[in-house]
């Protein structure tokens, strides 16, 4: 298993295996989030197969399937509001980590400089200096 930290209490994870679930449990998430759809993997590392062995372990479980064309304005809202109302540390998965991270670095570009979001990102391993352009329209486009 591969847990990369994003901020303090947002991780990040490529598939992860219901095997899983007790180590995730063990190493201090609470939540996690499933950004992968399932027609992207075979049955047995499916959302119902995580989510019964993430439940078991006594994690929540939310699934938020994300792909390009759903990488909207409201599933971001609902990734950050969910991590947000979280009862402790969360950890999003995908086919990489990458969706569940650049869905992270959109629904913060309101809130830190966009310089900050892809220290952040990079730091848990993953660069997304192509997203700068989007953070920063984001970041002007915001309310005053």
């Amino acid at each position: 298993m591969d847990i990369r930290q994003i901020t303090p209490t947002y991780f990040v994870a490529p598939q992860v295996d219901p095997t899983d679930m007790q180590a995730v449990a063990a190493a201090g998430i609470t939540t996690v989030i499933c950004n992968r759809p399932d027609a992207e993997v075979p049955p047995a590392f499916q959302a119902d197969a995580v989510e019964q062995a993430a439940r078991a372990a006594g994690l929540e479980f939310v699934r938020l399937p994300l792909t390009h064309q759903t990488m909207n304005p409201e599933n971001v809202g609902a990734q950050m509001d969910i991590a947000a109302h979280a009862q402790g540390a969360v950890l999003a998965y995908c086919a990489s980590g990458t969706r569940s991270t650049v869905v992270w670095c959109l629904g913060q570009a309101r809130q830190m400089a966009a310089d900050d979001i892809l220290a952040a990102a990079r730091a848990g391993g993953y660069d997304l200096d192509n997203l700068r352009p989007t953070l920063v329209a984001i970041a002007r486009a915001k309310a005053p």
